[in-house]
C-alpha cells in the first residue's frame, strides 16, 4: 500500500491498483466545505496522471470512495446552508467523479443519506454493507437533492421510485437499495475497505470501465409512464403538501430529468435548488432540525449519569398507559402494568395487543416481533408487582386524589433509587413528590397521545428532582426514540400552558362573531393539520371540561371566560367519540360535519353575553391567534418553565402541530418581527387589557432590537 495524497477531511491511499479514498470527517462525514475541498483535490488529481499518462498508468487502475468511521458521508453540512458557498461546490465534485476515466467504486456502509448518496450516485458502480441506509431526504429541510440526486437517481431507479425517495425523505436499507437498483452489488465482507478494493477487483478482472449514470437509460426508458409518474406525484403533492415549496420543486426537477439531456437537467436542478434555498421554509425546518438536537442539553445535567432501567412498570391500563407500553415494549424493556381490577388489567392488555395486530396486520412487523414485544408484558392488580421495576411511570387519569393514592403506593413499594414519574398533563408535580418520603426521585414524564406515536415528551423537572433523575427521565426518553424537553413545574408546564392561552384566544374570537369552522379554517390555511376546535373533538371535549372546573374555583374574575364548550359538554357532545362535538360526525365518520346547532348554541352565547358579532378575516384570526400564542410563550420563557425559546418551538412542533416549515412560534416571531407582534398585543389590549397584556420579556427585546434567537445563543 501506498500513501497518494493525505489531506485532512479526506485522504487517498493506493492499494496495489486500487486508489482509496477516504471521507473522514468525524462525527458523521459531513459534507462541510473542507471535506468537498480533499474530495475534489484527490480526485483531481488522479484524473491528471490519468490524463498525463493518456491512460497507460499502470500504478492505478481503479478508485474507490469510502468512509471512515461508522457512515459513508450523513449528508451536507447543514450549517453552511445560508452562508457564502465555498469552493468546490458539490455538484462539480459529482462531475468530476462521474467524468473520471477509470472505474469508480462507491462503498457504502452506515449513513449514505443527501450530499453522501448524491456522491455515490456519481460513482460508476454501488456496492453496500449490510446495515447501509441510503436515501434523499432534503425535503425534510425546504429542500431538493441539489448536486445531481433529482436527475441521477431517476435514471437508476425510475421516476416513481426516485419520486418517492425524494418527497417522503425515507431511508433504504441496503436490500431495499438493491431491488431499487440503487445499489449493484451487496457486500459479503464487514469492512468497508475490504468490500470496496474486493468489488473494485473483481470489475477489474471482468475488465470492466466507467459507466456513468448519466448515460444510464433503461429506468427511464417508457417515457409516457414516467411522465404519468410525474403528473401523479404532483397531484398528490398538490393535496397533501399545500404551502410547503421544495415538495414541487423536486418534482419539476425530475420532470426535467425525462424531458432535458442531462447536462440541462443538471441546469434546472440547480436552479430550483436556489429557489429552494432562498424560501423562508428552509430556514424553519434547519432552525427545527437543530431545535430539536439542543433539548437535550440541559445545564446543571452535564456531570449527571442517568440511573439504569432494566424493568419498567406502568399503573393505568387506559389508552395512555397502553400507548406508553407499547413505546417501551418497542424499545426493547420488559413492562409490568398494573391496573385496579381483573377486567380492567385485561382492556389494558387488550389495547396493547390491538397496536401490535394492526402493525401485523400491515406488514409493519412480523408474527414473530409482535410475539417477542407481547412476551415481555405482563400484567397485575397489586402494587407488589412493581417492587423490581426500575422506572415507574403512573398514568391514571387526570385528578390529583387519584395520582396522590398511586403515589402512596409507589412510595410504599418501590425499591431503592427507582424512578418514580408522573405523566401529568397539567397537576403540580411538586405536590405529587411531596407525598413520597423521596421527593427527589420523582419528575413528570408528559407522554402525547398516541403515545407510541407522538415524538415529544415533556420531561418536567420538579424543585427536589435529582439530577440523576432528571438526567434518567431524558436517557429514558433517548431509549424511547422520543424527542424530550425539559419543563418547569406549573399549571400545564410549557405546551399546554401556551395552548389553553391561544385557545382562549379562539373561544374569545368565536364569541365575539367568528365561526368555529372559520377559525380552523384560518388555522388551517396557516399549516396546522387541523384547527383548535377539529382538534378539541379528536382528544376530547370532556378532558378540557374537567380541567376548566377544576380551575374554576382560582379563576381570575378580571379574565374573560367564554362558555361555550361548557354549553357542549352539557349535552354530552364530547367530539368524535360522542358522535358530536363542534363537529357532527354520523355513523363514527372521522372526518366532521358543520353542526348548525352549534352555530345555535353560540349565537345564544352571544346574546347572553351581550356581544354584537362582528365579521373576521383570516388574517386578523391567524394574528390573533399567534399574537396570544407568542406571548404566552414568552412568559412561559420568563418565568423559566422553559430553558430557551427553540425548546418551545420544539414542543408546539412536535407536539401541537404547528407548521414545521415556520420552525416554531418564537422562530416565526422573529421571523416576521417582534415590534410588530407587540403591536398587535397593544392593539388588543385597548379591548381587553388583562388578556392582551404584553409579556415583558417581549417588550424588553422589541425595544432592544433583539430577537428570540438570541437567547437560544445564550442558553
Amino acid at each position: 500500500m501506498t500513501d497518494r495524497a493525505s489531506t485532512g477531511a479526506a485522504r487517498a491511499r493506493r492499494y496495489e491498483d486500487v486508489l482509496v479514498v477516504t471521507i473522514d470527517h468525524p462525527p458523521v462525514n459531513a459534507l462541510s466545505a473542507a471535506v468537498r475541498a480533499d474530495l475534489a483535490a484527490a480526485v483531481r488529481a488522479d484524473l491528471a496522471a490519468a490524463v498525463r499518462d493518456a491512460q497507460a498508468d499502470p500504478q492505478v487502475r481503479a478508485i474507490v470512495l469510502a468512509g471512515a468511521g461508522r457512515n459513508f458521508i450523513a449528508g451536507a453540512d447543514i450549517r453552511e446552508f445560508g452562508k457564502p458557498p465555498q469552493p468546490p461546490a458539490l455538484p462539480d465534485v459529482c462531475n468530476q467523479i462521474e467524468a473520471s476515466a477509470k472505474p469508480v467504486v462507491a462503498v457504502l456502509h452506515g449513513a449514505a443519506l443527501g450530499g453522501g448518496l448524491e456522491v455515490a450516485l456519481a460513482a460508476h458502480y454501488r456496492v453496500a454493507l449490510p446495515g447501509a441506509r441510503l436515501g434523499l431526504p432534503e425535503v425534510t429541510l425546504g429542500l431538493l437533492p441539489g448536486a445531481g440526486g433529482t436527475q441521477r437517481a431517476p435514471r437508476l431507479m425510475g421516476a416513481q421510485a426516485a419520486l418517492d425517495l425524494m418527497l417522503s425523505g425515507k431511508h433504504l436499507s441496503a436490500d431495499e437499495a438493491l431491488k431499487a437498483g440503487l445499489v449493484d452489488a451487496l457486500a459479503g465482507e464487514s469492512d468497508a475497505l475490504d468490500a470496496g478494493l474486493a468489488y473494485a477487483r473483481q470489475l477489474l478482472a471482468g475488465r470492466a470501465g466507467p459507466r456513468r449514470t448519466r448515460d444510464a437509460g433503461a429506468a427511464l426508458a417508457d417515457r409516457p409512464a414516467a411522465l404519468a409518474a410525474v403528473d401523479a406525484a404532483a397531484d398528490r403533492v398538490a393535496k397533501t403538501a399545500r404551502g410547503l415549496f421544495s415538495p414541487a420543486r423536486i418534482v419539476e426537477a425530475v420532470r426535467a430529468a425525462i424531458e432535458l439531456p442531462f447536462d440541462e437537467g443538471l441546469r434546472a436542478e440547480r436552479a430550483l435548488f436556489l429557489q429552494c434555498l432562498d424560501s423562508p421554509q428552509r430556514a424553519g425546518l434547519v432552525h427545527a432540525f437543530f431545535a430539536e438536537r439542543e433539548t437535550s442539553k440541559i445545564p446543571g445535567l452535564e456531570q449527571a449519569r442517568p440511573r439504569r432501567v432494566e424493568r419498567v412498570g406502568i399503573v393505568g391500563g387506559g389508552t395512555m398507559g397502553a400507548g406508553i407500553a407499547v413505546s417501551v415494549l418497542d424499545a426493547g424493556l420488559p413492562v409490568v402494568m398494573v391496573e385496579q381490577d381483573e377486567a380492567a388489567l385485561e382492556r389494558g392488555r387488550a389495547r396493547v395487543a390491538q397496536v401490535y395486530d394492526l402493525l401485523a396486520g400491515k406488514g409493519r412487523i412480523s408474527a414473530d416481533e409482535r410475539a417477542a414485544r407481547l412476551a415481555r408484558f405482563t400484567g397485575a392488580t397489586g402494587y407488589d408487582a412493581l417492587a423490581d421495576a426500575d422506572l415507574i411511570v403512573e398514568a391514571v387519569y387526570e385528578d390529583m386524589d387519584a395520582k396522590l393514592a398511586v403515589f402512596a403506593q409507589l412510595d410504599r413499594v418501590a425499591k431503592p433509587g427507582a424512578v418514580l414519574a408522573t405523566n401529568t398533563s397539567y397537576l403540580d408535580v411538586d405536590r405529587i413528590a411531596a407525598a413520597t418520603r423521596g421527593p427527589a426521585d420523582v419528575l413528570g414524564l408528559h407522554f402525547f397521545s398516541p403515545a407510541n406515536v407522538m415524538k415529544l415528551l415533556e420531561v418536567v423537572v420538579g424543585s427536589h428532582t435529582a439530577p440523576d433523575t432528571a438526567a434518567t427521565g431524558f436517557e429514558f426518553a433517548r431509549r424511547l426514540r422520543k424527542i424530550p424537553v425539559r419543563a418547569g413545574v406549573c399549571d400545564g408546564f410549557i405546551g399546554n400552558r401556551i395552548l389553553a392561552t391561544y385557545r382562549q384566544a379562539a373561544d374569545m374570537m368565536m364569541e365575539d362573531g367568528a365561526s368555529p369552522y372559520d377559525i380552523d379554517a384560518a388555522v388551517r390555511a396557516f399549516g396546522y393539520p387541523m384547527g383548535p376546535y377539529q382538534m378539541m373533538d379528536l382528544a376530547g371535549g370532556d378532558i378540557g371540561w374537567a380541567t376548566r372546573k377544576r380551575r374554576a374555583p382560582t379563576r381570575d374574575p378580571a379574565l374573560r371566560y367564554v362558555q361555550i364548550a361548557d354549553r357542549l359538554c352539557e349535552r354530552g357532545w364530547f367530539g368524535q367519540k360522542t358522535g358530536r362535538g363542534y363537529y357532527l360526525y354520523p355513523d363514527g365518520a372521522r372526518q366532521g360535519q358543520q353542526d348548525p346547532e352549534v352555530l345555535a348554541i353560540v349565537d345564544a352565547e352571544r346574546a347572553r353575553a351581550g356581544v354584537s358579532p362582528r365579521a373576521f378575516t383570516q388574517e386578523e384570526i391567524q394574528r390573533r391567534y399567534l399574537a396570544a400564542m407568542i406571548n404566552e410563550a414568552a412568559n412561559v420563557l420568563r418565568e423559566g418553565i422553559a430553558l430557551r425559546p427553540s425548546d418551545i418551538d420544539v414542543v408546539a412542533v412536535s407536539g401541537y402541530g404547528f407548521p414545521r416549515h415556520r420552525g416554531g412560534p418564537l422562530h416565526y416571531a422573529d421571523s416576521v418581527g417582534l415590534p410588530g407582534i407587540l403591536a398587535d398585543l397593544r392593539e388588543y389590549a385597548k379591548e381587553d387589557p388583562a388578556f392582551w397584556s404584553p409579556s415583558p420579556l417581549l417588550v424588553e427585546l422589541a425595544d432592544a432590537g433583539r430577537d428570540f434567537a438570541s437567547l437560544n445563543r445564550a442558553a
